[in-house]
C-alpha cells in the first residue's frame, strides 16, 4: 500500500464520526440517484412501448408533404404571363396504384406493410344512430401491422374475409346501441350507399374514443361504400425495428412522393417532453450528490486545518507539494468508492421493495406494477458521479495542504 494511502486511511480513522456521516451521504445519494432513475426509465420505456405497440411504426397517407406544383408553372416557370387562382383538378382521394407502392415497400427488409381504407359512416340500428369511423381493412395483412387482432374479445378478423358484408365494432358501441355478435346492423355512406351488414366481431381497446368511435370491414366493401375503386387512403407499417422509423420513412417518402410519418414524428412533442422530464430528473438527483459532496469537503478542510503541522514536517521530510495533495485526494477518493459500492447495495434494495408495489386504480381490472429499469449503465453513471464529486469536493481542501510552508508552520508564524 502506497505511503501516501496509508495516512489518508489514519486520518480517516481518526474522525470515524465525520467520516461516517460523509459516506451515509454518498451512499443515500446514489441510492437514491439509481432508484428515481430507474422509475423515470422505466416509465419512459413503458410508454414508448405502448406507444410503439399501439399505433404505426410509419404511416403514409394520400397527402404531400408540401403541394404539387401546378404543371403550367413546372412547364412555363420563367413565362412573361401568369395565370392566378388555377383551381387543382379534383380527384378522387387516395394513394394512386397502391399496390405498386406496397410492392416497393414491401421489399424493404424487416417491414410489413398493410392498406387502410378509412371513412365516415353512419350506423342505424333500432331507432338510433351512431357515426364512426369505418377501416377498410385486408385481415391476413391488417394482423401483422396492428394488434387490434389482440383485443378482438368476440369472433375474429379473420371472420371479414368468410363474410364480406361482416363488420366487428366496438364493445362500448355494442353496449351503446344495444348489439350482439351476428346483429344486422344497418350502415349508411357519405355517398349514399346503404347496405344491411352483420356483426362479425367485437373489439375492446380500453380507449373510450376508439372502442365507441372506429369500425373494421373488409377494404373492398370500405371502398364500394366510399365509392373509391382500387384505392386506399393509407399504408400502415411495422418494422422489426421501431427506432429505425425515421429513416425508412424519408426513404418511402422520396421514393413513392406521397407524405410518409414515422411514429417518432408523429409523437415529437410527446418525446420532446420526455427529454425535458429527464433533465429535470437528473439535475434533482445529481444536486443529492452534490450536497454529499460538501460534508466530503467539510472533513477534509476540517483535517487540513488540524494537521497542519503534521503535514509541515512531512515536507520537511522530503514529502513534495504533490504527495501531500496525493494523501487528500485519496481521503476523497476512499469515500466516494465506499458510499458508490453501499449506495448500490442499498439503491438496488430500494429498486426491489419498488417492484414488488402494485396499486389498484378505480376503473381498471388489472393492477398497475411500478414499471423499473434495471440497466447496468445507470449504476455506472451513479457511481462514476459520486465518485467525481467526492474527488472534486477533495480537490480544494488538498491543493490548500500542498501550498503550506513547513518553515512558517513550524515557526509558529501560520
Amino acid at each position: 500500500m502506497p505511503l501516501t494511502l496509508k495516512i489518508a486511511v489514519t486520518h480517516l480513522n481518526s474522525r470515524r464520526r465525520q467520516t461516517l456521516m460523509s459516506l451515509l451521504g454518498v451512499m443515500l445519494g446514489v441510492a437514491f440517484f439509481m432508484a428515481v432513475s430507474s422509475l423515470m426509465r422505466g416509465s419512459e420505456q413503458d410508454f414508448i412501448k405502448r406507444l410503439v405497440d399501439s399505433a404505426p411504426h410509419i404511416s403514409v397517407t394520400d397527402e404531400f408533404r408540401e403541394a404539387p406544383v401546378q404543371p403550367a408553372v413546372r412547364r412555363f416557370a420563367d413565362g412573361a404571363v401568369a395565370i392566378s387562382n388555377v383551381k387543382p383538378k379534383t380527384e378522387v382521394r387516395g394513394i394512386r396504384g397502391y399496390k405498386q407502392k406496397m410492392a416497393f415497400i414491401d421489399d424493404i427488409p424487416g417491414l410489413r406493410v398493410a392498406p387502410v381504407l378509412s371513412g365516415q359512416i353512419i350506423l342505424t340500428y333500432a331507432g338510433k344512430e351512431q357515426g364512426v369511423l369505418m377501416n377498410g381493412v385486408v385481415p391476413e395483412l391488417m394482423s401483422g401491422v396492428s394488434d387490434i387482432e389482440d383485443k378482438i374479445v368476440a369472433g375474429n378478423m379473420q371472420a371479414l374475409s368468410s363474410n364480406p358484408n361482416g363488420i366487428i365494432i366496438g364493445r362500448a358501441l355494442a353496449r351503446k346501441m344495444n348489439l350482439d355478435m351476428d346483429d344486422n346492423v344497418t350502415v349508411s355512406s357519405p355517398v349514399g350507399l346503404v347496405r344491411t351488414m352483420k356483426i362479425v366481431g367485437l373489439f375492446e381497446t380500453g380507449a373510450t374514443a376508439v372502442d365507441e368511435g372506429q369500425a373494421y370491414v373488409l377494404l373492398k366493401r370500405a371502398q364500394v361504400l366510399l365509392d373509391r375503386p382500387d384505392r386506399a387512403n393509407m399504408l400502415v407499417m411495422q418494422l422489426d425495428d421501431p427506432y429505425a422509423s425515421r429513416d425508412v420513412a424519408a426513404r418511402i417518402e422520396k421514393q413513392i412522393g406521397y407524405r410518409a410519418r414515422s411514429w417518432q414524428e408523429a409523437s415529437e412533442s410527446l418525446l420532446s417532453v420526455l427529454l425535458v422530464r429527464n433533465i429535470i430528473m437528473y439535475s434533482v438527483v445529481s444536486a443529492i450528490l452534490v450536497v454529499a459532496s460538501f460534508g466530503i469537503y467539510n472533513i477534509i478542510s476540517t483535517v487540513v486545518m488540524e494537521k497542519r503541522r503534521d503535514i509541515a514536517i512531512l515536507k520537511s521530510m522530503g514529502f513534495t507539494a504533490r504527495d501531500v495533495r496525493r494523501i487528500f485526494l485519496w481521503e476523497g477518493t476512499i469515500i466516494g468508492l465506499m458510499g458508490s459500492v453501499g449506495g448500490l447495495t442499498l439503491g438496488y434494495g430500494l429498486m426491489w421493495v419498488l417492484s414488488t408495489l402494485s396499486f389498484q386504480v378505480p376503473g381498471v381490472s388489472v393492477p398497475i406494477e411500478m414499471p423499473l429499469y434495471w440497466g447496468v449503465d445507470q449504476a455506472l453513471l451513479a457511481c462514476a458521479f459520486a465518485a467525481l464529486s467526492a474527488m472534486g469536493a477533495a480537490y480544494f481542501p488538498a491543493r490548500k495542504a500542498g501550498l503550506v510552508h513547513p518553515v512558517d508552520i513550524l515557526r509558529g508564524q501560520a
